[in-house]
């Protein structure tokens, strides 16, 4: 009898585990989205033949010097490490408003998307990108392969992704164009990617779910599990729009 209970107790616990941990990164997105739609409305503005054009605010975030969208990526960088380092000493409520302010901030970054490419192409995106983790979360849920190994190339393959795109922003800020060529390659490898670390994240979690108790501890655990599935979500959703996405004359 006590043994039922006990298998029934860690059950509950377990589908608390990945409620939370979806549920936060559901949340996570939803007031990225708000947020970057809040900040294009107030970032653009439309001209009479129907252009978008920066404001002053807009100038300050994502002007010639792009200062402003510098500092706003520092400050993402920082509150991952934060967040990273400190999970096992912070409280629950740190941990929280630590990730709904990566959240609030990544969402002021996507804004700019708005500018580049047009609403139909974003939607299409989100949808193929939905479409795509939702699948990948199932395989990493249900599959009996371990993905682990294929993790490590996954993180190496990413390392690459990092200095490639270094490279390539520092070559076309000094030619003053885009190299085209390395960006479709930087895209397409990006997709790759996120879309095995989306199915590994998610076998990960689940093998952290089964363990889980109705804790302090998990709870902030769940959270962490929920930035990287957030973080596997966007970049996804970056790459398919570079590649595919339909850009604003």
């Amino acid at each position: 009898m006590t043994e039922t209970r006990t298998v029934r107790l860690t059950d509950v616990e377990k589908s608390r585990f990945l409620a939370r941990t979806y549920g936060w990164m559901a949340f996570a997105l939803f007031l990225s989205a708000v947020v970057a739609y809040i900040t294009a409305l107030n970032i653009f503005s439309q001209t009479p033949d129907g252009r978008l054009v920066f404001t002053s605010f807009g100038r300050a975030l994502f002007g010639k010097s792009n200062f402003g969208f510098l500092a706003l990526c520092i400050l993402e960088f920082a509150i991952v490490i934060w967040l990273t380092a400190k999970i096992r000493t912070m409280s629950v409520a740190s941990a929280i408003a630590g990730f709904v302010l990566y959240s609030v901030v990544n969402g002021i970054t996507l804004s700019s998307i708005f500018a580049i490419y047009e609403v139909s192409s974003i939607a299409n995106a989100f949808l193929a990108t939905s479409i795509t983790f939702a699948v990948m979360c199932i395989y990493g849920t249900f599959t009996k392969k371990d993905l682990s190994k294929m993790a490590r190339y996954l993180y190496m393959a990413l390392l690459g992704i990092i200095l490639a795109s270094v490279l390539h922003f520092v070559i076309a800020m000094i030619a003053k164009a885009p190299l085209t060529m390395l960006d479709l390659l930087i895209s397409i490898a990006t997709i790759i990617v996120f879309t095995g670390l989306t199915a590994y994240d998610s076998q990960k979690i689940l093998k952290t779910a089964q363990m889980a108790k109705d804790s302090a501890d998990y709870k902030k655990v769940s959270i962490l599990a929920a930035l990287e599935l957030y973080l596997d979500f966007v970049n996804l959703l970056l790459a398919l729009l570079r590649l595919f996405g339909k850009r604003r004359n």
